[in-house]
């Protein structure tokens, strides 16, 4: 029975690690958890164990570990000595907690990861400007840009701007050295 209750608590203490951390979920904090899950350990006992779960968690999901990864990553931290290492009951529970919350853990992080406001869409056309502002005939050509702009949850705010050549040659620059320091940096790892 003492093995159920300590599996319930380390699932608990995991499903609230995860909370906090994944999920951005104010209410949860050590001290809550530590009342509820662990009211016998002192402090620093459940703050070594919060810490060290924490940080297992955060090993596995950035590298969003399959269970072949997760079998081997676990069987290394239950073959380490001294404090550093897990027990077997907390491998199991690591293993069951990673199964079900995966691709929970996974889409909050890829949510965490993303720029706000983010481009939704983007459209372009040539137009051919025939006036200047005075009046003046011109007959050139000009690229319209609209960029749909947004934040997750709320309406779009569109930007609209006007290139003339040499202004789209500057941007195709600037796009080609972008592109020249991403290869570089890819090629070098």
């Amino acid at each position: 029975m003492a093995d159920v209750d300590s599996s319930k608590s380390l699932s608990g203490l995991l499903n609230g690690i995860a909370q906090k951390v994944y999920h951005n979920n104010p209410e949860i904090t050590e001290e809550l958890l530590k009342n509820e899950l662990y009211p016998d350990l002192s402090q620093e006992e459940f703050h070594a164990l919060h810490e060290k779960m924490k940080g297992l968690l955060k090993s596995i999901a950035s590298a969003d570990m399959d269970q072949a990864q997760l079998e081997a990553f676990l069987t290394a931290q239950t073959r380490k000595q001294g404090s550093g290492g897990v027990s077997g009951e907390q491998a199991a529970a690591l293993s069951k907690f990673w199964k079900s919350q995966r691709a929970r853990v996974r889409e909050s992080l890829l949510g965490q990861s993303r720029w706000e406001p983010a481009l939704r869409g983007l459209s372009w056309r040539v137009d051919l400007q025939t006036s200047a502002s005075r009046g003046e005939p011109v007959n050139t050509p000009v690229a319209v840009v609209e960029l749909e702009l947004g934040r997750t949850g709320e309406e779009s705010e569109f930007v609209c701007m006007e290139f003339d050549e040499a202004k789209v040659n500057q941007v195709l620059k600037k796009m080609a050295e972008i592109q020249e320091s991403i290869d570089s940096i890819v090629q070098r790892s």
